[in-house]
């Protein structure tokens, strides 16, 4: 770094700006300024240990734990390392500290930072990590937050270097500016944002809750430990076991005159879409769709691939518009429409995986199930009366509303926040 941008620099220590945010609390009205990270912090690199060290120890910040949390405490630190005491006391992680990403292979991702807010407990960090130490006094949640905004981002982004990689140094980080108010002020907004991720972290628990409460209740109601009574307060009658292969119709029609060219995947987590919207490219060659199988709305589809989402791999409802879809999935149609909610939420339930797994032939590839057609035709599936059906179908589409409701309160409040970083820094 050249003298003249070093005094470039030194002037940017802490230089006031005729700039305020949009959205201000009434009691401020002070001028903010600009200031460079390393007027505020000093910066190290983390540790490198032994392979065999890892594991046990002293709790050891890694990038996913900057990634993964909105701040991170001890007890949210994934991974632990065997340390001396010296070591821990040149590398140790503080209330207060910043931790920021040393490299990504994107240049997006590159110095995302993260702060630690733990007053109880030390931990230590990796060498993949750079830690940014307080030197001067600022709020640690509003300095994390002002990290995340956009423009602190395209900041630390723009200076980093690379073409496989992109890395950021401590140079790097010293040489940072950012727009930053009076302490008081910068309390305030982290208080109040702070607010807003309780909020999201309210919500968010409420939908596991509900996810759970409808997991376990999805168990037994398809086991028959849970069972409803028709209109008059009877016993509905016993279900019966039939095969997929009587209620269903294998579909095998070719894209032969290859006039659809509109292909279709199954996501274990997103169900069945456009592969274009699930894959970001085609995959597909769409000059010879003419394999591909068809498959209209309300059709299943059984991928065989593994996944953690889909241990047996998924079968879900093609609830979108009519497509191709590649050969290696099996597609079926049920013989009677008024069967189809129900028989989706049985195919969320784990009851078909054990009969999967006791005809699975195991061989080479272990990212895919290998089952026959014959075997995977003769799937037993519980099966009531229509009018039980619809009951089961009915309650658990009321829990899935209440998911989904939870679902757009945390959207929406999340993009409240994202508006809240732009405008209040």
């Amino acid at each position: 770094m050249n003298n003249l941008f070093k005094m470039e620099i030194e002037t940017v220590k802490r230089k006031e700006i005729k700039v305020a945010p949009s959205i201000r609390f009434q009691e401020f009205n002070n001028t903010w300024f600009l200031q460079s990270l390393g007027s505020l912090l000093s910066f190290k690199n983390g540790l490198n240990s032994d392979k065999g060290k890892y594991g046990r120890g002293v709790k050891f910040i890694n990038v996913l734990d900057i990634i993964n949390n909105d701040f991170i405490t001890y007890n949210n630190i994934m991974g632990s390392v065997e340390v001396t005491e010296k070591e821990i006391e040149k590398n140790s992680v503080e209330y207060g500290d910043i931790l920021f990403q040393r490299s990504s292979e994107t240049r997006e991702e590159v110095g995302q930072a993260n702060v630690y807010l733990d007053k109880e407990r030390t931990a230590v960090f990796g060498g993949f990590v750079i830690r940014g130490k307080k030197i001067e006094d600022y709020n640690p949640r509003f300095l994390n937050y002002l990290l995340k905004t956009a423009s602190a981002r395209k900041e630390i982004t723009s200076k980093s270097g690379g073409s496989t990689r992109y890395n950021v140094g401590q140079e790097t980080l010293k040489e940072v500016v950012i727009t930053t108010t009076s302490l008081s002020e910068q309390q305030k907004i982290a208080s109040f944002l702070s607010a807003v991720d309780k909020k999201i972290q309210q919500l968010t628990r409420k939908k596991a809750l509900l996810e759970t409460y409808k997991k376990g209740v999805m168990q037994k109601l398809f086991s028959q430990e849970i069972r409803f009574r028709d209109e008059n307060g009877k016993d509905f009658p016993e279900w019966e076991e039939k095969t997929l292969g009587e209620l269903a119709d294998r579909i095998t029609q070719k894209n032969t005159d290859d006039k659809i060219n509109f292909v279709l995947t199954n996501s274990a987590t997103q169900g069945i879409i456009s592969q274009n919207d699930y894959f970001d490219r085609d995959i597909a060659n769409q000059n010879n769709l003419q394999g591909y199988y068809v498959v209209s709305k309300d059709d299943f589809v059984y991928n065989p691939r593994i996944s953690v989402h889909a241990p047996v791999g998924p079968i879900k409802r093609n609830k979108f518009r009519k497509g191709v879809m590649s050969p290696l999935y099996s597609v079926f149609r049920f013989k009677d429409d008024k069967n189809l909610v129900f028989l989706e939420y049985f195919f969320e339930t784990v009851l078909w995986h054990k009969y999967l797994n006791s005809v699975a032939n195991f061989g080479a590839r272990h990212d895919r199930m290998n089952i026959s057609l014959n075997d995977f035709y003769l799937m037993p599936i519980p099966f009531p009366v229509v009018e039980e059906q619809q009951k089961i179908a009915d309650f658990l589409s009321a829990i899935d509303k209440k998911i989904e409701a939870v679902s757009q309160q945390i959207e929406k409040t999340q993009s409240f926040k994202k508006g809240l970083l732009q405008q209040m820094f």
